[in-house]
């Protein structure tokens, strides 16, 4: 099982969703701690890291399999995302 880090970048991202779509995010999320690379995930090409989609939502995160962390850097709508 993988330990869960939230970047500060992520807290006003996740902050700012409906009620709804953050417990689906937070949900998803949790998935991660036990698969980190679930079936669905891709591997991002313009920057390090792994995006799982959660609705028209994206999480953009990094995985360290030697300390067995995931840390979530940034939840934003799709088209937004990757302007950052």
């Amino acid at each position: 099982m993988y330990r869960l880090e939230v970047n500060h970048t992520a807290h006003p991202d996740l902050s700012g969703l409906s009620a709804q779509t953050q417990e689906r995010v937070n949900r998803a999320i949790e998935r991660l701690a036990q698969n980190p690379r679930p079936p669905d995930n891709k591997k991002l090409t313009a920057r390090e890291g792994y995006k799982i989609r959660v609705g028209d939502y994206r999480i953009l995160y990094q995985i360290d399999d030697g300390a067995k962390v995931v840390v979530i850097y940034r939840v934003m709508p799709r088209g937004d995302v990757y302007r950052v």
